[in-house]
């Protein structure tokens, strides 16, 4: 994969709609109407809305219409839509990415201390998943949750990892730390 071009510029579009189907359907359909390319997306469920963020790339004037359409598109499917202009990510050729992994009885102060926890030891958080369940045998509420990252050069692994677990350990949290690993097709 090339490295983008300095100047290169993107477009960062999230939709909020009741139809996972239809709001992916149509944002797609509008990228390739406006010769943009899907450069990456996700769409994840929320209750009954669905939530649908793309990050799409185009030369300057197709990444302008598609820029001036999704207010329309929204207002006419009544979505909410956003649209905000972006650049690529900083090339770090240096970064380590790691997965951390918790599982614990629900409490609402859980993802606020984890993310505290990273930015208190200068750790970028790239993605986050977090589900709560009913536990089977008692029906206590549970979190599970997923924290992709990335070490800053020069950390000491083993020594954020031992400071990771005595952490997990005081919350009371199952928890795992371990170097991101590509997922095989």
């Amino acid at each position: 994969m090339a490295l983008p071009t300095p100047r290169e510029q993107f477009l960062v579009i999230s939709a909020l709609g009741p139809d996972p189907m239809a709001l992916s359907s149509l944002f797609c359909r509008a990228c390739m109407e406006n010769r943009c390319a899907i450069d990456n997306t996700r769409l994840t469920r929320h209750g009954e809305f669905s939530a649908l963020v793309l990050q799409v790339s185009g030369s300057w004037d197709a990444l302008a219409r598609m820029e001036s359409a999704v207010p329309s598109l929204a207002k006419k499917h009544g979505l909410r839509a956003s649209v905000t202009r972006s650049a690529p990510l900083e090339y770090r050729p240096q970064a380590l990415p790691y997965v951390a992994y918790v599982s614990a009885a629900y409490r609402p102060d859980i993802i606020g201390e984890l993310c505290q926890f990273f930015q208190d030891h200068r750790v970028e958080l790239e993605a986050m998943t977090c589900e709560t369940y009913q536990a089977p045998q008692t029906g206590g509420t549970m979190l599970n949750a997923t924290l992709t990252v990335i070490l800053p050069p020069g950390t000491q692994i083993s020594w954020l990892r031992d400071q990771f677990l005595d952490f997990a350990d005081a919350l009371n949290l199952d928890a795992l730390i371990e170097p991101w690993r590509p997922q095989n097709p």
